[in-house]
């Protein structure tokens, strides 16, 4: 088995509403994977169609070697799976909770445990789960989501709730997670902090897979320009245009910022006129284009010709 997950030109209609169309790409084992796009553009139903929760109105779904609408998915104790909005059961504690689904995976309680204080939840794990906040609540999902060691785990919104601190040790756990061989899908609207830490990303719209790639696959194929930020005093700035040669700051953010834009071939030609000999600046930034300013570029471009995906 070469891919933890292959679709291959998967539809899934729920009557006249195509939720998925037309969908193909493969996920290997031991990356990350950003799925992103509006509300209603197919994210939900593509890791529901992975688990075999939906069966594809037209093409055909492979996870870890099977196919996952079958009635014998043996595959499925090695999926880790955490929904947007988790519900638990109120009457239980934290620590009851996690054993529930610990004998569901196979999974010895021991191990189970360990992973509430993983997620920050060691000191509550005594305590009803009625009484957990909704960042709690989302702890302890992704706690349930981690048993097993999953060969894929696909995560839906999985930061919500949770504070800085807690955000970055829960990519801690993904990285450990990717650098052991496990999939990772991962769907948010917080596509800020997703560039760090997705090494690809899968772009939805309207049921279309609109762009497929890293993000540095992504610029090149979107050509957006690169902004050069550039810090000095007001009085510099007001005559630093003659050291870019023609090139003209594109807009003052501030007294002391200006920023340039321009192609990404010639960013480092604009930046050595930039940093040339006179010119009074103390700081310079070059910031790519973004991952929200890719997944817009991407729906524009599918909205002018919505007949197919654009792959990096």
């Amino acid at each position: 088995m070469t891919v933890t997950v292959a679709l291959e030109r998967v539809t899934r209609r729920f009557g006249p509403v195509e939720a998925v169309r037309d969908v193909s790409f493969t996920l290997p084992p031991g990356e990350i994977v950003a799925l992103v796009g509006h509300n209603g553009a197919g994210k939900t139903t593509l890791m529901k169609l992975m688990l075999g929760l939906v069966r594809p109105s037209e093409g055909a779904v492979r996870v870890l070697g099977e196919d996952p609408a079958a009635g014998e998915f043996a595959a499925r104790r090695r999926l880790g799976f955490l929904p947007e909005s988790v519900s638990f059961n109120g009457a239980l504690t934290g620590r009851e909770t996690l054993a529930f689904y610990a004998r569901l995976k196979g999974e010895t309680p021991a191990r189970a445990f360990a992973l509430l204080d993983r997620v920050g939840l060691g000191a509550a794990a005594l305590r009803r789960v009625g009484t957990y906040s909704k960042g709690m609540r989302q702890r302890l999902g992704l706690a349930q989501a981690l048993l097993g060691a999953p060969r894929l785990l696909l995560l839906d919104e999985p930061t919500t709730g949770l504070d800085p601190a807690l955000r970055q040790g829960f990519y801690e756990i993904l990285q450990e997670l990717r650098a052991g061989g496990a999939t990772v899908l991962l769907s948010s609207h917080a596509l800020t902090e997703l560039e760090g830490e997705a090494e690809r990303v899968l772009i939805m719209n309207r049921g279309r897979l609109v762009a497929n790639g890293s993000l540095e696959e992504l610029r090149r194929l979107a050509r957006l320009p690169v902004r050069i930020r550039v810090t000095g005093e007001a009085q510099g700035l007001d005559t630093f245009a003659q050291h870019l040669g023609g090139i003209h700051p594109s807009r003052r953010v501030n007294g002391h910022v200006v920023e340039i834009e321009t192609e990404a071939e010639t960013k480092i030609a604009v930046l050595r006129r930039a940093l040339g000999e006179g010119a009074a600046i103390s700081d310079v930034d070059v910031l790519p284009p973004t991952l929200d300013e890719l997944y817009a570029h991407f729906l524009r471009a599918q909205e002018r010709s919505p007949s197919g995906e654009e792959r990096a």
